[in-house]
């Protein structure tokens, strides 16, 4: 139960937020350590160096922040005791990694330097002494460190061998200092270094989680597109947070009951048309026994259009090819190819041939659709001109007709299965009004559509648009 509420998308992302300041401490600690190594490289032991760095760390011992506290609280303690006892107790409280003195001998200036951080350091101590009264003065500065090394006079001195010197003069006119080795001149950048670090760390723990976040996200709007074309496609795998895990097993659930819905729909037709099989085999019987010549030949032609329609219907809904896989397919050599089979039984059909154009399909069910256009073209246009266009990320099959074309109120209707126009019902051009029905069904299944427009010299453009 825990572990399932620590998988959702607001568990992840606040131990992403927490993840991002972890390691931006840790980042902030080691980029400190790395200028702490460069501001201190000479020939010391590591160990000295590594005590150097500490001192601009996060440790509360060599903190910036608590080293000034403890050197204010000496000098507030040495301002309150007697002049003859002061160095006997400052002695006993006072931190023995730093030493202090009283009255220490004033250094040749010539050696002594300051620099942002030690006087950042130095106003840290001094706020905390500006309440006192009378007021006490605080002063800083580096000082070389006593080697056995002898430095020339133009030589610059190692930032390795300079020690802080803080030094305070107390009401009673004695002067007490503190020797502070390893206070580097890096310290007073330590915060800039936390704050960019975290920054950095946030910034790409943030772009890999989102990122971590949106693949399943992505693959599941990939199926939910996918799922308008192809109820074949196999379930989606079950991952991501919580939240997106019981959407993504909603979706498959759905899925599945839409793939059962239209076999159910299949199996219902397939065994309507059984039944109707029946009835019209009789009707057909009967009209033998017709004696009107012509009353018989009108009901052997409604008999046939009925047998037309109802196989027409059943071939596209149980139509095996939708379950053919899709595969690319060159539709300029599909197309072609429609073409010269129709133009080998003497039809008026010109194509202007492409080459290269590939297209995710199922070849068979573009091959009616394209070719359902092209006879209707044929049946009322009198002549098909063929030709293919790329139009960004789809590719437009677009068969042009001489005919008269179709009124504007009518081109949506004509979709509707078993439509024909007035104009159309000539029993010389055979058809039940499914061809334009499924050609558009097979372009929406592949994530197209069928559009028809007049032509403004006359005729009819019926367009197929496919994804590339």
């Amino acid at each position: 139960m825990i572990l399932s509420k620590l998988n959702g998308i607001a568990a992840r992302n606040a131990l992403a937020i927490v993840l991002a300041i972890i390691l931006g401490l840790l980042m902030a600690v080691g980029m400190s350590f790395g200028l702490g190594s460069y501001a201190f490289r000479d020939n010391r032991s590591p160990y000295s160096i590594s005590h150097r760095v500490v001192m601009i760390s996060f440790v509360a011992h060599r903190n910036v922040v608590m080293l000034s506290a403890e050197i204010a609280m000496t000098i507030r303690a040495a301002a309150s005791i007697p002049r003859p006892e002061r160095n006997k107790i400052i002695a006993l409280i006072a931190d023995p990694d730093i030493p202090v003195t009283f009255d220490p001998p004033v250094p040749l200036a010539d050696g002594a330097r300051i620099d942002f951080s030690l006087d950042r350091f130095r106003k840290l101590v001094q706020m905390q002494l500006d309440e006192l009264a009378p007021q006490i003065m605080v002063s800083a500065r580096r000082l070389p460190l006593q080697t056995n090394r002898p430095i020339d006079s133009g030589q610059s001195v190692p930032a390795s061998e300079e020690q802080a010197v803080i030094e305070a003069a107390l009401p009673d006119g004695q002067r007490i200092s503190f020797a502070v080795s390893g206070l580097s001149s890096f310290g007073g950048y330590l915060l800039p270094i936390f704050l960019v670090s975290l920054v950095l760390v946030t910034l790409l723990i943030a772009f890999l989680t989102g990122r971590r976040l949106a693949r399943p996200i992505r693959e599941f709007a990939t199926a939910s597109e996918r799922l308008g074309v192809d109820l074949t496609a196999p379930p989606l795998p079950v991952r991501g947070p919580r939240e997106l895990r019981a959407t993504i097993r909603a979706f498959n659930r759905m899925q599945e009951r839409l793939r059962r819905f239209l076999e159910d729909r299949t199996q219902m037709l397939a065994a309507i048309s059984h039944d109707l099989r029946a009835p019209l085999a009789r009707l057909r019987l009967r009209a033998e026994l017709v004696a009107d010549g012509e009353q018989q030949s009108k009901m052997f032609n409604d008999l046939d259009l009925m047998n037309a329609m109802i196989d027409s219907t059943l071939a596209f809904a149980r139509d095996d090819s939708r379950q053919e896989p899709r595969r690319l397919v060159d539709i300029g050599v599909l197309v072609g190819d429609i073409c010269e089979d129709v133009a080998d039984t003497g039809e008026k059909v010109f194509y202007m041939a492409v080459r290269g154009v590939d297209v995710a399909c199922r070849p068979t069910l573009i091959h009616r659709a394209v070719a359902n256009l092209i006879d209707n073209a044929l049946k009322y246009g009198c002549a098909a001109r063929v030709r293919i266009d790329r139009d960004g990320d789809r590719v437009v099959i677009i068969v042009d007709d001489d005919g008269p074309g179709i009124a504007v109120d009518e081109q949506e209707r004509v979709f509707a299965p078993f439509y024909r126009l007035a104009a159309a019902r000539d029993p010389c051009k055979a058809g039940v009004g499914l061809g334009l029905s499924v050609a558009r069904t097979v372009a929406r299944e592949h994530g197209g559509d069928v559009r028809l427009a007049n032509r403004s010299g006359g005729g009819l453009r019926a367009c197929i648009e496919l994804p590339v």
